[in-house]
Parts: C-alpha cells; structure tokens; sequence
C-alpha cells in the first residue's frame, strides 16, 4: 500500500491511498463470498453459487463496489494508525480509481488535532511566582463562629426582628419568576439577599406581612431586571433568638476528638493552612498555563471547538438533572435566555479548553512524559473505589474513555509538577 499525505488549511489533511491490484483482487474474492451468503438463484443452494453465476447475476460493478468499501475501510485505519495521524473528523471518500487488474486508488480528506507552536514555556513558567499566604487569629475566630452557630440554640421570639435574629420569610415578587412564593430560613444581615431586602424586614413580628419596593442592582444577573425598580410582598413566618453555645475547653470536646480549645484552633489552622495551599497552587498553576496559551496563536478547528462546546452544555445539563430543585428550562427561564444562546456563550469557554488541551499535550511530548499502565490502573481503581458497587460502576462506566482520563489526568499533572519545579528554580 502506498500513502501520500497532504496538509491542508484549517488542520485538514488529505490522504491519497493506493492499493495494489493483488490486494483488491483478494477483497473482491471475499466479497463475492459475502454476497453469495445471501442470494438464492434457482439450480443452486444459498450460499453455493459458483462465482462466475453470481457475477452474471447480480453483476460484477456491484461486488466490485462491495469489495472496494471493505478495502477503504481497512486501509484508512491501517493509513492512520501507521502515520500517527490523530483523525477527529468523519473522513470524506472519494474514488480516484477502481477496476479489477489495476491498482485501486482513493482519497480521503479529514479533520486531524491542530498542531501548536509552542513559545518558551520554561522561560514563562520561571517569570510567575508563587503567592504567600498566611493564617491569621480572624480566619481561625470565622471557623470557630460557624461552627458556633451550627451547634446554637433557637428560641422563637414574639418580639419584632432584628438584625443578628434567625429568621424564617416568605416572599415573592410578580416580576420574578411569575411571582412564584419562595420560603427561606436565615441569619438577618447575613443572609445576602439584594442590598435592601433584608433591611426591609427589621421590625416585623411573626405573622406580619409587608409589601416594599426595592430597585436592583445594575449588574443583576437577570438583564432585564437591572436597575429597575420592582414590587416585594414578605411575610414574616418565624423570629428567633439565637443562642450560641460559649467558646471554651467543653466546646471544643463537643466536637469531637479535641482535648481543649487550643488543640481545637490548632486543627482549625492546619485545615485553613492544607485549604490555603491548594488554593495558592491552584491560582499559581493557572497563571502559568493562562500566560503561556496567551502567547499561543493557533487555529483550532470549528468542528472541534463545537464538539466541545456541546459537551460543556452537557455536563451543564447533567447537573441540572441532578438538582431536584432547579430543572434546566427553570434555569433558562430565570436567565431569559435560549438553550441557543447558552450554547453560544459556551462557545469562548470551549475554544479555550481545548487550547490548554493542546498546550499540556505538546509539552508532555516535548518534556518526553510517560505513564504507565500500572500508574494508569491504581488510580483508576482509586476512582471506581468513589462507586458504592464497583462492579455495577464497571458495567455503566466506558472504561476505555476512564482509562484516557486517568492517564490524561496523570500527564498533566507531571507537566505542571515541571512547570512548578522551573519556577522554583
């Protein structure tokens, strides 16, 4: 078999194939047996007809046609797994030449991943540095006053709200989401509601109603809502006082495995530290991939960049299904917008996965980064260790696809881990 490869505009390849005529002629005789399987000719058994009949039968144009499409099946595979070529397109056909004696001849254009010109990426990661953090007292007291008031008392009040009061509203507006009622329990002051809203209840008792107006915010997520003026109707359903236990070596044993208050904050730092790292790395990770992808011009392929896209709004939609209290369609009626629109806005976000896709690839190639398959296979166990039936989770899950993940997911954390390592030094 011989291949010529030629690059064309937009990552486009075309492949032109040509099969020897031995080797067609062996196609042509397998699909003379394959066609032969299901023909009935008076005088012969089915699956029995002598080749010559059959071909004055039905014709030989068609088994030759037959013959020709097993052949490009098989030799574009062979074409692609022996040239390395990383297809992500349906091929497009065409027949150069095809008759029995002669060498058969096709053509084949398709869509293969971009290639990227990488910039000096060691220079780039050696210029970002690692921000400093530190714990201090107040991060500590904020764990402490959460957990305080997860473990408070409640006492129901006949008293007016105030703020600080633990409280439970109903409330509803007619120009958001149809006016549908919404019943809410929280913290007065702390509850994050639009600026105003909460101010609004201050005062009121169980039991009260009140109606207000309050103009939203110009950056209100809900566009046509923003900065306009709009109608509240609130109930007060409940008023509480909350009692929040004292901070103190007893406290501290109710939670747990803790001796007294100083070994409690002690833990409490050391979560906030382990939290503050990750979220340290995380950013300094990322500022080094987002300056070396901005310094990366190339042309990424529509069809990809919508393959994509249509997997993010996947994933988007899954965990809609997810959530027993917000389906997708409520989510886009809340927004005011289409799935179309959605789809769109998604489209950056895409064309930017798949630029770090390629930029984290091409260094694991240029740094000569391997993984292998024991690597691959204890932290894909790790993984299915997550499903409560492992054995179910094998069943539902593509393993192939888990298995690239997880070695994707590996490669990926070498390279950043090198990345890392230039910046120290």
């Amino acid at each position: 078999m011989k291949t010529l490869i030629k690059k064309l505009p937009e990552s486009k390849i075309e492949i032109l194939i040509e099969i020897p005529s031995s080797d067609l002629d062996c196609y042509y005789k397998k699909a003379v047996t394959a066609v032969g399987k299901d023909v009935e000719i008076k005088g012969f058994r089915k699956g029995h007809v002598p080749p010559k009949i059959l071909e004055e039968e039905i014709g030989s144009e068609m088994i030759l046609n037959q013959a020709a499409q097993e052949a490009i099946k098989e030799k574009y595979v062979q074409a692609v797994l022996d040239n390395n070529l990383e297809v992500i397109e349906k091929p497009e056909i065409e027949i150069m030449k095809l008759s029995l004696g002669n060498p058969f001849i096709f053509k084949v254009v398709t869509t293969v991943l971009p290639e990227i010109s990488l910039p000096d990426y060691k220079k780039i990661s050696a210029s970002v540095k690692k921000k400093d953090f530190s714990i201090e007292d107040k991060d500590i007291e904020k764990v402490i006053k959460n957990l305080q008031i997860s473990r408070s008392t409640l006492n129901a009040l006949s008293r007016s709200a105030q703020d600080g009061d633990f409280v439970e509203a109903e409330y509803q507006s007619s120009s958001i989401e149809g006016g549908e009622k919404k019943k809410d329990a929280f913290l007065l002051g702390k509850g994050n509601f639009i600026v105003g809203f909460e101010k609004n209840l201050e005062g009121m008792r169980a039991g009260e109603e009140k109606e207000f107006f309050l103009t939203m915010p110009e950056d209100y997520f809900i566009k046509n809502l923003a900065g306009k003026e709009i109608e509240f109707k609130v109930k007060m359903v409940a008023v509480f006082e909350m009692k929040l236990p004292e901070v103190d070596d007893r406290f501290a044993k109710s939670l747990g495995k803790f001796e007294d208050l100083v070994s409690l904050k002690t833990d409490i730092k050391e979560g906030l530290k382990i939290e503050k790292e990750r979220e340290s790395k995380e950013k300094f990770r990322q500022e080094i991939l987002e300056k070396i992808i901005d310094s990366i011009d190339c042309k990424i392929p529509q069809s990809l960049v919508e393959a994509e896209r249509d997997r993010l709004l996947d994933d988007l939609k899954r965990n809609f299904s997810q959530n027993p209290q917000v389906s997708f369609e409520n989510y886009l009626n809340k927004i005011k917008k289409t799935e179309k629109e959605i789809k769109e806005s998604l489209l950056e976000s895409a064309r930017k996965n798949i630029k770090i896709f390629l930029t984290l690839r091409e260094i694991a190639k240029k740094e000569n980064v391997k993984v292998s398959e024991e690597e691959i296979s204890q932290q894909k166990n790790e993984i299915l260790k997550n499903y409560p039936d492992i054995k179910t989770a094998q069943q539902s899950l593509d393993l192939d696809k888990l298995k690239e993940y997880t070695k994707e997911r590996i490669t990926n954390e070498r390279v950043f881990q090198l990345l890392e390592k230039n910046s120290e030094v």
